[in-house]
């Protein structure tokens, strides 16, 4: 299994879709290269920016992640839901049409998440910074009366013992990556590409930044890992 973290370059969030879709490509370009067999898009701007255009390119296998609302809208009580998302994530025509689709009789509370990206790729997660951009972000949610809260990030599952401390406890926090890993299985299987070895996987990190952050990530992951600083 190959990770791919194009650190240099994000936030995608605050960039145009014409760039997102030029990262997007430049990525899958280089996952390929190594031989890759299936590719996960393991970022919510990225899929509601440029998938269509990936799927359109790229032969092979391709799996996006967008924002759960559709499983926090169908069991939200109290009507209420707050989306936590990246700009370009919330702009997307994508977000637009799942929400209209499935939150139409709710209320949907959209917040940007503007520097928190920022911090928890520069491991700052713990910070007084990131608690006080939580709070302002979160405290209109919860007067809101919201009772699901939709990760529409994949860095944001990073913060979920701030989130779950700031929240009532009968705020439930929703994010796609499950249902994702159920999603790959079964693309796999119907490829017949799944591995069915029982040799344990070795797990290879790329990045395009201080490798020294993402150490500090994977320090207490137990399986065999490979961590690489890459120019790319």
């Amino acid at each position: 299994m190959l990770y791919l973290a194009d650190s240099k370059y994000a936030p995608y969030g605050q960039r145009p879709q014409s760039e997102i879709i030029q990262l997007c490509k430049k990525n899958m370009d280089y996952l390929l290269r190594q031989g890759c067999k299936i590719v996960v898009v393991a970022c919510n701007t990225a899929t509601t920016n440029a998938s269509a255009v990936l799927t359109q390119s790229y032969s092979g296998p391709i799996i996006g992640i967008e924002p759960a609302i559709k499983p926090a809208a169908l069991n939200s009580k109290t009507g209420v839901v707050g989306v936590l998302a990246t700009r370009g994530t919330l702009a997307s025509s994508l977000f637009a049409k799942t929400a209209a689709l499935y939150a139409k009789d709710r209320k949907v509370i959209e917040q940007f998440g503007d520097g928190l990206v920022n911090l928890i790729e520069a491991g700052e997660m713990e910070s007084d910074q990131m608690r006080e951009l939580l709070l302002k972000y979160l405290n209109p949610m919860i007067r809101a009366g919201i009772d699901y809260l939709v990760l529409g990030c994949t860095h944001y599952s990073f913060l979920r013992p701030q989130l779950e401390e700031i929240l009532p406890k009968e705020v439930k926090i929703i994010d796609a990556a499950n249902a994702v890993a159920k999603h790959t299985k079964s693309i796999l299987e119907k490829h017949q590409l799944l591995n069915l070895g029982a040799e344990k996987p070795t797990l290879t990190f790329y990045t395009n930044k201080d490798s020294s952050i993402m150490r500090r990530f994977l320090s207490a992951h137990p399986a065999n890992k490979i961590i690489e600083q890459i120019d790319f």
